[in-house]
C-alpha cells in the first residue's frame, strides 16, 4: 500500500465505523399492545365525586431508545367507542353527540412532537392530541416501568410505561352540562408495547434458548384478539 492510499483507506474505515455506530444506536420499533394498554379518565360529577372511566384497545407505534429519550416517537389511536364508565346509561350519555360524539369522532389520536427528558426513567412527552375533531398540544408525564424480555410466550422484548396528564374538555369543544360535568379531565395511562419484528424474523430469534421449553400451558398469560374487549370490573 502506498503512503498516499493510507489516509483514504483510514477515512473509509472510519466512515464505516461511524455508520455502523449510528445504525446500532437507532431506537427500536415497538407496537402498542391493545390488551395491556388502558386509558383511565376522571372528571368531576356535580361536585360530589369524580366519575371514573376507562378505554381499552389502543393501538399505535413507538420508536424508543432508553439511552436517548429525545429520539422517541409515539403515535397512538384510542377507540372512544370502547369508553366504559361502568353503567350502560352513563356510557350512552358519554358517547352521545353532545359529549364525545363517537358517531362522528370514534377515535382520539396522539402524535408526539418533542420529548423532554427529566431523569433516566422519566420524561415529559409533548404532542398533538386530536379529540372530538379538535387538535391541541398536550404534555404527558411519562415514567418508564420496565424494558425487558417478557417472561411468558412468545417472550418478545416489551417496554412498559405509566403516564398522566390533565386536559380541559372545553378546549376540545366538549362543553355540554357544565353544571354537572367538570371541565378538568385527569388522565392516567398504563401502556405496554412489544418490539416489532424485522422482516424475516421468527419467534426463535427472540426468546432465550431454554425459556420456551420450560414454559407450561398453565403459566401462559391469557391472550385475546385486539378486537375483543377486556372484561371490565362490575361497578
Amino acid at each position: 500500500m502506498s503512503a498516499t492510499d493510507r489516509p483514504a483507506r483510514f477515512l473509509l474505515a472510519l466512515a464505516g465505523l461511524l455508520l455502523t455506530t449510528v445504525a446500532a444506536a437507532e431506537p427500536a420499533h415497538y407496537r402498542l399492545d391493545p390488551v395491556h394498554t388502558r386509558v383511565l379518565f376522571a372528571v368531576e360529577h356535580a361536585g360530589f365525586s369524580h366519575a371514573l372511566g376507562t378505554v381499552s384497545g389502543s393501538t399505535g407505534t413507538l420508536d424508543f431508545d432508553p439511552d436517548d429519550w429525545t429520539t422517541a416517537r409515539l403515535q397512538a389511536s384510542v377507540p372512544l367507542t370502547r369508553a366504559d364508565l361502568g353503567d350502560a346509561a352513563w356510557n350512552k350519555a358519554a358517547l352521545a353527540a353532545n359529549l364525545l360524539d363517537v358517531a362522528d369522532h370514534p377515535t382520539a389520536t396522539f402524535v408526539s412532537t418533542r420529548i423532554e427528558p427529566l431523569a433516566p426513567d422519566r420524561a415529559r412527552v409533548h404532542g398533538t392530541l386530536t379529540l372530538h375533531g379538535v387538535s391541541r398540544e398536550v404534555a404527558l408525564e411519562v415514567t418508564l416501568n420496565a424494558l425487558k424480555r417478557h417472561p411468558l410466550p412468545p417472550f418478545r422484548r416489551t417496554v412498559g410505561f405509566s403516564a398522566t396528564a390533565t386536559l380541559s374538555r372545553k378546549a376540545f369543544g366538549i362543553d355540554a352540562w357544565p353544571s354537572v360535568i367538570g371541565d378538568a379531565v385527569d388522565l392516567r395511562i398504563e401502556a405496554e408495547a412489544v418490539r416489532a419484528r424485522a422482516d424475516g424474523e421468527d419467534d426463535a430469534t427472540d426468546p432465550p434458548a431454554a425459556a420456551s421449553a420450560s414454559a407450561t400451558a398453565d403459566q401462559a398469560e391469557p391472550t385475546a384478539p385486539a378486537s375483543t374487549p377486556d372484561p371490565e370490573p362490575t361497578p
